[in-house]
Order: structure tokens, then sequence, then C-alpha cells
């Protein structure tokens, strides 16, 4: 069975934002994976594209500003089985919220993690984000950007996310295609979505991007992908993509730059140590009575702690 995953709610983004592509992209990948509305869980943290969740037809958190991802975590962990998709901006994933994006690398918990790239601050009227190049000044800013810029695709790899690739949101038949392959993979998954703000960046336009971006995925010789069966090439396969990942300028890379299926995502890693965890989740296990009272008997569980 086919489920609409649109909803109806006016979308009040700004026209020609690049945030309408993608959006478009996540509805058709869920539709295309015949997900269950009640399988996917969406968190979003604060700017434009925390109103994201609200427009998909899925459970939907707004959370706090860089907060997303230790919110989508907590989740994950309760319930494993869930589909969690995390969506936030540059300034909201890379900026406030670059030490938590950090940590779930580490973890590789199962989510994915959409960063909507268009190097401003749209909600607070075009602000320099963290992926502004040092120097370059958009229409919103007073004088040129002074801090350097991070590179999303490099700092995924380094942080130990197991799927990194790049998306653009006007090309949504390969975003789309790259959100499937996201959410199906097993480990955690960052996808950077370059993207234009027409408001507030008149530099990385629609067109200043489409001039620029070719997709890996035409280089028949290109294969990011570590199994079990390639292990012993993993250190190169990670060190090509690493190097691909600094190309930017007059061709910038977009598909797939990273894929370790061999990795064991965290949720496995908890099972090791907790034997029931995966059959019976947290989320779903029975913690007070009907009159609210906890099921714990707390004189049992420190009846041996007590002195004298």
């Amino acid at each position: 069975m086919a489920h609409n995953f649109r909803t109806d709610l006016a979308i009040d983004w700004c026209p020609g934002c690049g945030d309408f592509g993608i959006l478009t992209s996540i509805q058709q990948s869920m539709a295309e994976l015949n997900y269950d509305p009640l399988e996917v869980v969406m968190v979003s943290g604060i700017g434009c594209s925390g109103k994201t969740p609200h427009y998909v037809n899925v459970a939907g958190v707004h959370t706090l500003h860089g907060r997303a991802i230790p919110f989508a975590t907590g989740i994950k962990l309760s319930n494993p089985n869930l589909k969690v998709l995390v969506t936030g901006g540059d300034g909201d994933l890379m900026g406030i919220g670059a030490g938590h994006l950090v940590a779930e690398g580490r973890r590789n918990s199962g989510l994915t993690i959409m960063i909507y790239d268009n190097e401003v601050y749209g909600l607070t009227k075009g602000q320099a984000a963290p992926t502004m190049p040092l120097g370059e000044k958009t229409k919103s800013l007073s004088r040129p950007n002074v801090f350097t810029r991070l590179n999303p695709i490099s700092l995924a790899l380094s942080a130990g996310y197991s799927f990194v690739a790049r998306g653009f949101s006007f090309d949504m038949k390969q975003l789309k295609e790259i959100i499937k392959k996201a959410m199906s993979h097993p480990g955690s998954a960052v996808i950077d979505v370059l993207q234009p703000c027409p408001t507030y960046n008149n530099i990385n336009t629609m067109e200043w991007y489409k001039e620029r971006v070719y997709k890996m995925e035409d280089d028949k010789s290109w294969n990011p992908v570590i199994t079990q069966d390639n292990l012993k090439n993993a250190d190169e396969i990670y060190a090509k993509s690493m190097a691909r990942a600094q190309e930017w300028g007059d061709k910038i890379p977009t598909g797939i730059f990273y894929e370790n299926r061999a990795l064991e995502p965290f949720t496995q890693r908890i099972a090791r140590n907790v034997p029931n965890y995966l059959t019976t989740v947290p989320a779903e296990q029975i913690i007070s009575t009907e009159d609210g009272y906890s099921v714990v008997d707390g004189n049992k569980t420190f009846e041996d702690k007590v002195i004298g």
C-alpha cells in the first residue's frame, strides 16, 4: 500500500528556495521505500529547514537550535526499529550543533542527517553560516565573511559516519536516490544538500551551482563502498573519499563519497551487552502499573546495599 507523505499545511518558504526540492525528494523517497508513516520520525532544529517535519506526514519533532541530533539519537536508541531522519541547516548542524554532529559520527546509531547547505542563516536574515568561505560577501553582509569555511563532507568522514553523500536541491532525482540509500543504510548517514537561498545569498545561486556540480556516479571507476569482502582496501577507499571531499570551486562533486557497510551500528554494539535490546526495545517496555506506580521494587533493587 502506497502512503501519501504530504500534509495539508501551506508551505511558507521563499519562492525559489532549495528547501522545496529537498522536501519533495524526502516525500518521494519515503513513498518509493514504501515506508509506513508510523515507522518514521523526523526531527529538526531551528531555521528554515526546521519547518520540514511540518510538511511530511510522519511523526515529527521540532526541537531546539543545534539539539536535533541528540534528541533524534534518544528516539533511535529507545526504539531502533524506527527510521529517524534529522533535517537541519548548515548553521544549526555545523555551528551550535557541531559537537553533536561529531559525537553521532562516533556512535553510528543509524540516523539519517540532512544538512541544508546554503551558506547563510536564512531565518535570521542572512548572516554567514559555517559553510561560507572566507572573504565571501553576500548581499546580506555589511562586510566580507571573516571566518574560514567548514567542509561538511570532510567533517562527516573524519567523525566516523559510515555513509557520507552530497546532493543538490535542484537535482531531485539524484537526491531522492541518495536519501533512499541513506535511510536503508544500517549506520548513521550524512547528506550535505547544496541549495540556493534566493533571499540572502546572491552568489551561490541555482545557476551558479548548475554550472559546477557533477555526479561522481558518472565515473564508472568510482566505488566508495566498503564491505566484508574488501575490508583490506578500507584505508585506501577512505583516503580516496577524503581526497574527493576537497574538491570545491569550478567543479563540485555530488553523489556518495563513502559507504561503509562493514561497520557495526551502535544498536548492534548495545545488543551484545543487553541481549534482549533489539527484541524488547526500551520504548515498548512496561515501566508502570495502570495506577502509575513503578513496576520496579526499589526495596529489592537496593536490599543488598543496605548497611546495618
